[in-house]
């Protein structure tokens, strides 16, 4: 089973026991029937996207400094701007 069933299969079961739920197929109390099961979709959009969030702030908290990086970007700049220049470009 490739990635792409699996998610799909994960996002079919989940869907059928909400729909499950919303229409009153599985009995709940009246109170969580008219309050929290036709709230769940936003909540947990709401609830995934700030967990979306929080990995992309923790990945930029905890992205490191790459030196030999910046040294290979900083030469590939220098290469650009002396092959513009042989081109008569006035890249200063």
């Amino acid at each position: 089973m490739t990635r792409a069933q699996q998610t799909i299969s994960v996002g079919l079961l989940i869907t059928s026991l909400y729909l499950a739920c919303y229409l009153q197929l599985i009995p709940f109390s009246p109170k969580i029937q008219e309050e929290i099961i036709p709230v769940l979709p936003l909540w947990t959009l709401v609830s995934f996207g700030s967990f979306l969030l929080f990995k992309l702030g923790w990945g930029v908290l905890t992205f490191n400094d790459v030196p030999a990086a910046h040294a290979e970007l900083m030469k590939e700049i220098d290469m650009a701007r002396d092959d513009l220049r042989t081109k008569g470009v006035d890249v200063d």
